[in-house]
């Protein structure tokens, strides 16, 4: 359970990066526009001659101020969105759609009642605001959440759904806006009557974490840096940001919430002489860590690097502290100290709260976008002047920082040996670490691990492929993975062929391998290991014993009965040699017939039972009372169609009598957006001594229901 809602955390906290992502270039906007139309800063610099009122610099700076505060106005929907989009499985636009959709109808209904019983006069001060341009509760980016995560489940339910013939209009993906809208009414109605109740709960929250001071300052800063090996700080600090727990403030007439967009509210606001420390207390002590403690450890490692590594250490490490002094994106550095000893990390995540700390008691007004860079100190500290920020405190932090991480890392490195850049062993090449290979470390992946858990045919495939990072796309169809790949010279036809594969066919990056109709669980496989920390490091894999196949399995003679199967669409019959496809005709998944068809519907050829009806409804497997295993391909490449142009009537387990209706096909639709029409029917599991016998080897038209062959 506790690893189940971990991964679920985990998830919410990267589907927070889509929205997120976009605040450094809203905020740009906001600091430069903002900055620049202040009056108070132009008469500062004496610039009222090309950047006063009536200028075209002014008009521009005005447009580019607006269209960052637009951004921050809006993140409700954003995240709505954004959530919504990270947290669903497959088909993202839709949830996409879905979920602007649930927001705007569940303010709807909460606007209504607001009207109907007349308690916006009644509610304190600030619980309604005007939510695009909606009347209703102030809910901030809480509400948006409350959409995306709602819509996504709901999305990740019912997108495949079928409903019966009559509705069938409605299934699928175009059910997914339906739901949610009747969903979100609900939803709008009922927050009508606890939000209030909730908002309170976040007031006192916010009360409590203002009145804890210095302190509480201090354990934010340990939490936010030290949660970043877990991926959950986005979960963490996001409420601070942009929730009233990490404050509100009444600007311009306007209650704003949240640490980040009270910052931004007051860089936009011409009245602004001094920038809130209560809510840039949550933001400013990156910049001291950012911009001069990491490099101050990167310089350590790289003085305590051997001789003959120093110069390729030194390129690394000094990239990496570039990287974190200008744009405060951290990885390269946090996670190789991380991965080679985490005693250094915990120092660093006390020296991160102290920051934070001393970043408070000198009342540091600098707030930032997403990173604490000396990009995010030049625009929303330099240029707003120190008597608004005291940014000056930034760099008499900063510089005893810098200190401190040189001599505590440079200490530390010597007395305990680790092994940081440029100190590693003679064999073992000199690098910075990832994210990837901290999460590999945990999951105790090293090179001999493969047979702990790991499955061996998914690796041995990734392997075959030319390894993960030679992978750029992995779906598949009734009977074959379907790869992309980068540089298709890496692909290794031996290695794919002794995961199971009946084949390989290469076409330009795209690789098919041919498992038969299990091959809908080897995809499922696969994803699960390229998703894992195991597939990001290179190994020798052990080669498992082959899986078998039809063509692989041990030739056994087996005495069955013959059977008859009839056309199942009208058209013409031929050998399964003339299959427009290669894989079928090279019998690579076992011998049949194919079918040019004339009509649109298609029929059971005999009675069996419906094993599998694939997702995208072009293809369908049966299996006779006999244990005949049937597989039906409807078109060639129609794979890709997604389900278009297929009408199924039969489901998983049921049953069928030789004749009945199976689906009907557009093959206009099929013909202009497939490779063939042509309709493969192949028998995956015939035994060496079963042979395929026409019934008359003179006719090749055929109506529907026809006899045609005989498996003896």
């Amino acid at each position: 359970m506790k690893d189940k809602i971990f991964g679920v955390l985990q998830r919410v906290g990267r589907s927070f990066m889509l929205p997120i992502a976009i605040l450094p270039v809203a905020g740009l906007f906001l600091g430069i526009g903002g900055s620049f139309t202040n009056a108070n800063m132009i008469e500062a610099y004496g610039l009222a001659g090309i950047l006063g009122e009536g200028t075209f610099l002014y008009a521009l700076l005005s447009v580019l101020n607006k269209c960052g505060d637009i951004v921050f106005a809006n993140l409700p929907i954003l995240f709505a969105m954004g959530v919504a989009i990270g947290m669903a499985k497959k088909e993202k636009e839709v949830a996409a759609l879905a979920a602007a959709i649930a927001f705007f109808i569940m303010h709807s209904a909460i606007g209504a009642m607001l009207s109907v019983t007349n308690a916006a006069t009644t509610l304190p001060n600030g619980s309604v605001a005007s939510v695009v341009g909606i009347e209703s509760l102030q809910m901030g980016v809480f509400g948006g959440i409350i959409v995306g995560l709602g819509v996504a489940a709901l999305h990740n339910r019912f997108y495949k759904i079928e409903l019966p013939q009559v509705l069938s209009f409605f299934g699928g993906t175009r059910f997914v806006p339906i739901i949610c809208s009747i969903v979100y009414l609900i939803v709008g109605i009922i927050m009508f009557y606890i939000w209030p109740v909730i908002q309170q709960g976040i007031y006192a929250v916010g009360d409590v974490v203002r009145s804890s001071g210095y302190a509480g300052t201090l354990i934010y800063g340990i939490m936010e840096r030290a949660l970043i090996p877990f991926g959950l700080h986005h979960v963490f600090y996001l409420p601070f940001w942009q929730t009233a727990v990490g404050g509100t403030a009444t600007i311009d007439g306007s209650l704003i919430e949240g640490a980040q967009n009270i910052f931004f509210a007051q860089l936009a606001s011409p009245n602004t002489t001094i920038f809130d420390v209560e809510a840039t207390r949550f933001m400013a002590g990156k910049f001291p860590l950012m911009i001069f403690g990491l490099p101050g450890a990167a310089l350590a490692m790289y003085k305590t690097a051997k001789t003959e590594k120093k110069q390729v250490a030194g390129g690394l490490l000094l990239s990496a502290a570039l990287t974190s002094m200008l744009t405060g994106i951290t990885e390269p550095l946090e996670f190789t100290f991380l991965f080679i000893a985490p005693i250094l990390y915990a120092i660093h995540c006390f020296f991160a709260g102290c920051a934070y700390m001393f970043m408070h008691i000198f009342k540091v007004g600098v707030g930032m976008t997403f990173s604490g860079g000396l990009i995010d100190l030049t625009l929303f500290g330099i240029m707003q002047g120190n008597a608004k920020t005291n940014w000056i405190w930034v760099v008499f932090v900063g510089i005893v920082y810098f200190v401190v991480y040189f001599l505590v890392f440079t200490v530390l490195i010597k007395k305990f040996n680790f092994k940081t850049p440029g100190r590693e062993d003679d064999d073992v090449e000199t690098k910075l670490y990832t994210r990837a290979d901290v999460n590999a470390a945990k999951a105790g992946n090293t090179a001999g691990a493969a047979a702990g858990g790991v499955d061996a045919v998914s690796q041995l495939i990734c392997q075959g492929l030319g390894g993960k990072k030679n992978i750029s796309d992995v779906d598949c169809c009734a009977t074959r993975l379907r790869c992309t790949v980068i540089d298709s010279s890496k692909v290794q036809d031996a290695l794919l062929k002794q995961s199971g594969a009946a084949g390989v066919i290469h076409k330009g990056l795209g690789v098919q391998v041919i498992y038969g109709p299990k091959v809908t669980v080897i995809k499922s496989n696969l994803e699960d290991y390229l998703a894992s920390p195991a597939s990001d490091i290179a190994v020798d894999v052990p080669v498992p014993a082959p899986v078998q196949t039809n063509q692989q399995t041990e030739q056994k003679t087996v005495d069955k009965k013959e059977e008859v199967f009839s056309s199942f669409v009208e058209g013409r019959v031929a050998d399964i040699s003339e299959a427009p496809d290669e894989a079928f005709a090279g019998k690579l998944m076992g011998d049949g017939i194919v079918m040019f068809p004339k009509g649109n519907t298609i029929y059971a050829p005999a009675d069996a039972t419906i094993e599998t009806v694939f997702p995208t409804k072009h293809a369908i497997g049966l299996k006779t009372k006999q244990g005949t295993e049937i597989l039906l391909h409807v078109g060639i490449d129609t794979v890709k169609l997604d389900g278009k142009g297929f009408t199924v009537f039969v489901k998983d387990g049921d049953s069928v009598q030789k004749g009945d209706k199976l689906m009907e096909v557009d093959l206009n639709y099929i013909a202009e957006n497939a490779a063939s029409t042509a309709i493969p029917m192949v028998f995956t599991n015939l035994e060496p001594n079963q042979k395929i016998v026409w019934k008359d080897t003179n006719k090749t038209e055929y109506q529907a229901k026809e006899d045609i062959i005989t498996i003896q």
